[in-house]
């Protein structure tokens, strides 16, 4: 009998791909499914980037590239973060390419986790972030982040987590699933909280330019917060490039020395005509209206759903207003009804996919993810059929 990694005994496949694969089975059956499952820009890639793209490879890059990433881009990341953020960076030495960003937190947490490390993680939170941890040995404490405080935990939640072995805090703002993000005065007093006790940061930022009211500040931005702050972000969902896997690192110095390490024993390097058409998305002016043009639409979208919740009048979905991202985690919970079960209904009789909010820790018991991210017409109906599968329990 051959032994096998018992660390993915802990770790559950992506509920997302999974709802994804049987939606594409059901459609492909003649059933015709409103996909508000997926976190997918339902954008298509600005056809500038792809002809940059294009270029690049009848020009010939398409061999072995760095694996710190272009210089061009690595520039690009810092004029960017510096534009957006306010926080400079030396491209040479504290920003690293990677291939999306799921693989940058990959990169992040391998290059300062140490196994049986402890790392605190909201709980809801992304899969990944807590997946990627327990894959990397960490043993993984969530910290409470109830709908009642905006999805973001009580202050006194991160003192109670607290154990000898916490080495890392992770962060995702905006969030996924819910949208939400804190002000700056609380992540001024989580990285005071940080420095006293010596914590890593990991702050997951891939939704950072997708927001409907004031803009979310990063972690790093915070007075003494840099040095110990590792900033996850991708071109993904901010330019529509999600198949293009594109992301980057940027991180203390000697971070960034183990990431290149941890880089070139998985990846080698991002595709470099890959990369030549990121730097283009990230400098261009023109694409950066493209990008204020998706968020414009989301924000319609976020508002569609608002005006139908009132419309509706439902006792049994609650909208929870995003302030970012392109989710609403719409609160079921006077349906007494798991999640899972939920979604598989709605799925088997009003043919809408969900992701159960149980996928994302067990705050998000009673809630389900619905993405925005599709149609006006997809989001409408597939609402509607919600509340009215809903009301009718």
């Amino acid at each position: 009998m051959k032994s096998f990694n018992t660390q993915f005994d802990l770790i559950r496949q992506s509920a997302t791909i999974a709802m994804a694969d049987r939606i594409h089975v059901l459609n492909a059956s003649g059933k015709n499914i409103v996909g508000l499952q997926v976190g997918d820009p339902d954008f298509g890639t600005d056809p500038a980037i792809v002809d940059v793209a294009y270029k690049a490879m009848r020009d010939g890059l398409t061999h072995y590239g760095s694996s710190r990433g272009m210089p061009e881009l690595l520039s690009a990341v810092a004029n960017k973060l510096m534009r957006d953020e306010g926080i400079s960076y030396d491209p040479a030495s504290e920003i690293l390419i990677s291939h999306g960003g799921i693989h940058a937190y990959y990169l992040a947490m391998q290059s300062i986790l140490n196994p049986g490390d402890d790392v605190l993680i909201p709980d809801p939170s992304w899969a990944t972030h807590t997946n990627m941890a327990i894959m990397l040995r960490g043993n993984v404490i969530r910290v409470p982040a109830p709908a009642e405080n905006g999805f973001v935990p009580l202050f006194d939640s991160w003192l109670k987590a607290l154990t000898p072995k916490t080495r890392v805090i992770v962060l995702n703002y905006p969030s996924n699933p819910t949208g939400s993000y804190p002000s700056r005065e609380y992540l001024q007093k989580l990285q005071d909280f940080a420095a006293k006790n010596n914590l890593w940061i990991v702050s997951d930022e891939v939704y950072g330019s997708l927001y409907y009211e004031e803009r979310p500040t990063s972690v790093a931005a915070i007075e003494g917060a840099k040095e110990r702050t590792l900033i996850v972000n991708s071109l993904s969902k901010s330019y529509a490039m999600t198949g293009w896997r594109v992301g980057y690192l940027a991180a203390p110095a000697r971070v960034i020395e183990n990431a290149i390490k941890a880089g070139q024993n998985s990846i080698t390097c991002v595709a470099p005509f890959i990369q030549k058409a990121a730097a283009f998305a990230l400098t261009d002016p023109a694409i950066q209206e493209v990008t204020a043009n998706m968020r414009a639409g989301y924000a319609r979208r976020r508002d569609l759903v608002l005006r139908l919740s009132h419309e509706l009048e439902s006792d049994k979905v609650k909208v929870i207003l995003p302030q970012g991202a392109f989710y609403f985690f719409l609160d079921l919970r006077a349906m007494k009804m798991p999640s899972v079960e939920m979604c598989e209904k709605i799925l088997e009789t009003e043919s809408v996919g969900l992701v159960p909010g149980s996928a994302f820790g067990s705050e998000g018991e009673g809630f389900i993810r619905m993405t925005i991210a599709a149609s006006d017409e997809d989001v409408e109906a597939g609402f509607r059929k919600i509340v009215e599968w809903a009301d009718r329990q």
